[in-house]
């Protein structure tokens, strides 16, 4: 009897690596459909603007490498929906960095997961899991007229 709950308790050992792999799953999603969606919600007011990997001409920077990391709970949504719900978090913290900073935009916005950098001019870097999703980005502040 002892043997065999020896042989169980080795078995279930030897289960638990494939139990603790968690899955993380990148994506890249349009990045301006979020802000849209935010902004229509009420979640950005729309008074800072958005740059995704860009600076229109004549930005002048007020503070440069703001960043921000969010994370969401993913269960039982989809991956895009997560996503969505991590970088409109990540969104609303760089409008409240440039509200205080006297910025009206967030200029040169790049992704930067685990401090990895991801520069797109559409879409944006999400990590998913089974249980959450995150976003992290780096960006400017600046005046734009």
């Amino acid at each position: 009897m002892k043997k065999n709950g020896w042989i169980g308790a080795a078995l279930m050992l030897c289960a638990l690596p494939g139990i603790s792999q968690a899955r993380d799953t990148t994506h890249y999603l349009p990045f301006d459909q979020v802000v849209a969606e935010a902004t229509a919600s009420g979640k950005l007011d729309g008074s800072v603007k958005f740059y995704l990997a860009k600076r229109p001409g004549g930005a002048e920077i007020v503070r440069s490498g703001v960043t921000t990391s969010k994370k969401t709970n993913a269960f039982n949504k989809s991956d895009e929906a997560a996503c969505s719900w991590a970088l409109q978090s990540a969104l609303i913290s760089m409008e409240k960095a440039a509200k205080a900073a006297g910025a009206n935009a967030v200029v040169d916005i790049a992704s930067n997961y685990k401090h990895v950098e991801y520069k797109d001019s559409q879409k944006y870097e999400c990590h998913a899991g089974a249980l959450m999703a995150g976003v992290a980005l780096k960006a400017n502040l600046a005046k734009v007229k």
